[in-house]
């Protein structure tokens, strides 16, 4: 194990940079990079749209299990990965942080072929469970086998970035997932829709130009890595398996994947129980709650410089400055879920006519944006503490915070439902949970749960030396 004195000038930046630009100057890109992600799930969701609400309820189906797919790969396991690294470097580990390439690309094809296997098998047991039935049980089938068939490109693509992200470099993820954007927006209606000697494929169009759009990515990615601008590099010399190696990766991620897996739960009860109140209800109430999932990118824009920063701080001993940036990345993050969710249960129409223009559609939908959307800034705080106790390899108050909204929204939506509630309740538990979620997270990070010792934001002082 080597160590230099010299440090990259993107580790020195996360060191001894100002937090609040430094934050926004290694967000913008990743803001970026999550926006553009979350724009390949609505180019196709708009697309699928056309194919009318059984196609539109199929896809809501299938999503929660998608978003688990994202969220894992790209942030749980991602940000174990980028953790990871960041701690290496800071500790100047320079050799461990190129061996963690290969341990986390291992682990992302392990990962990969579990999701493969678990959908392509249970995947209808899934759907029906989650009220689907008919065409739209059908439609689900057709997309949920072509994605989950390629799931190793998603992987390999989010398992690359989160090691180029734990370096401190955000833009070249960043041009990466925004170019391809240039390529998906022709090709999904071209392979949905067909055109010419091209045959239209309907559903499965859709997820084909998903898989076509990761594919790509990952290809630049490697030729990154491959290339001499990289500061770690994918090669033969670190294939050695290590377990110490996987266990860093895994302490931060595997916790991660228990967070992200009962976010995910708490989206598919809530659709299961829409589901008791009609096709239209799942339709209206998985096109809402897109703008729930396009909060988790447009947070983790922030979160992703947070875990590099953090981790990059507690590697080289600086706790202060962890914790000064956590709590000024949660301010942040509060305010622009807050924005999001208020300007959504204003104007719900305006985001729900993009998809869909049934009636009983819309109504759902602006049901759970009036109610759950002021709330949105409760969600933000809590995932963005979730993303620095990742930097931080402290995760067991995120789990906490994260089973106390699945609690939340599953017996609360039972509960309206056993009683005779109506839609609006169940959407209400939802409200709450997340209120849950923030203010625990928030409560254990400042009660001293990553240093034993309190960890309130001190303001103006915090703020001043930002």
């Amino acid at each position: 194990m080597s160590t230099t004195a010299a440090l990259d000038p993107r580790t020195r930046l996360l060191l001894e940079g100002p937090i609040v630009s430094t934050l926004l100057r290694l967000g913008a890109p990743m803001v970026l990079v999550m926006v553009a992600q979350a724009a390949v799930g609505l180019i196709e969701t708009w697309f699928v749209g056309k194919l009318g609400t059984d196609a539109l309820a199929g896809m809501a189906l299938v999503f929660p299990a998608v978003m688990l797919m994202q969220m894992m790969s790209a942030g749980a396991m991602g940000g174990g990965i980028a953790s990871a690294i960041a701690r290496a470097l800071g500790a100047r580990r320079l050799d461990d942080a190129d061996a963690l390439v290969f341990h986390a690309l291992v682990i992302g094809l392990l990962f990969a072929a579990a999701f493969t296997l678990s959908l392509l098998l249970g995947g209808r047991w899934l759907y029906t469970r989650m009220g689907g039935s008919g065409a739209a049980l059908e439609a689900a089938m057709q997309y949920s086998n072509w994605v989950f068939a390629g799931a190793v490109l998603v992987w390999m693509f989010n398992s690359l970035s989160a090691i180029i992200r734990g370096t401190g470099n955000m833009a070249v993820p960043a041009v990466v997932t925004v170019g391809g954007l240039v390529f998906l927006v022709p090709l999904s209606p071209l392979l949905i829709f067909g055109w010419g000697p091209v045959p239209a494929m309907g559903i499965a169009g859709g997820a084909l130009a998903l898989l076509v759009y990761y594919a790509v990515g990952t290809l630049v990615l490697i030729a990154y890595m491959r290339s001499g601008r990289s500061l770690l590099r994918i090669g033969w010399a670190h294939c050695k398996m290590r377990w110490p190696l996987f266990k860093d990766i895994l302490r931060v991620g595997v916790i991660g994947a228990v967070s992200t897996v009962a976010t995910n739960v708490c989206i598919a009860i809530a659709t299961a129980l829409s589901g008791a109140f009609g096709p239209t209800a799942i339709a209206g109430y998985g096109t809402a709650s897109r703008l729930e999932y396009l909060l988790v990118p447009l947070v983790f824009g922030l979160g992703a410089p947070l875990v590099a920063m953090v981790g990059t701080c507690v590697g080289a001993g600086q706790r202060e400055r962890a914790m000064r940036a956590t709590w000024i990345g949660a301010g942040m993050a509060f305010l622009l879920a807050e924005a999001i969710g208020i300007a959504a249960a204003l104007f719900p129409a305006a985001w729900l006519s993009l998809f869909d223009s049934d009636p009983a559609m819309i109504a759902a939908g602006a049901r759970y944006l009036q109610i759950v959307g002021p709330f949105y800034g409760f969600f933000g705080l809590g995932l963005v503490l979730y993303f620095a106790s990742q930097g931080a390899g402290k995760l067991l108050w995120p789990i906490i915070g994260n089973g106390a909204r699945l609690l939340v929204a599953a017996v609360g939506g039972l509960l309206a439902l056993q009683w005779g509630g109506d839609l609006g309740i169940v959407f209400a538990a939802q409200a709450a949970a997340m209120v849950v979620y923030g203010v625990v997270n928030a409560y254990a990070i400042a009660g001293g749960a990553w240093f034993g010792r309190p960890g309130w934001p001190r303001l103006p002082g915090a703020w001043a030396r930002a």
